[in-house]
């Protein structure tokens, strides 16, 4: 195993780490900013008005895009199991 093919390795997973986890952190980062501006406009500053909205908008999130995130990380996976004989030997 040559150091570029674990750099490849490393840049492929993270790569795929982004994917996966990019539908979530967008819907907690468009929750929490809708929500802020409700509290902004409203001056009202309870800290359970932030949770539950980005939990269900998580949950939502994962509900839709979780066969394409399982999909993405079965396919990796998968494709990494294969070439294992190629790079071992």
């Amino acid at each position: 195993m040559t150091p570029s093919t674990v750099v490849e390795l490393g840049r492929v997973a993270v790569e795929v780490t982004l994917l996966v986890a990019t539908p979530m952190f967008l819907a907690a980062l468009v929750t929490g900013l809708v929500v802020s501006i409700f509290q902004a406009a409203t001056q009202i500053n309870e800290m359970t008005l932030t949770f539950v909205p980005k939990l269900v908008a998580m949950f939502l999130t994962l509900v839709i895009a979780g066969p394409w995130m399982l999909t993405l990380l079965t396919d990796y996976m998968r494709r990494l199991f294969e070439s294992i004989p190629a790079i071992i030997g």
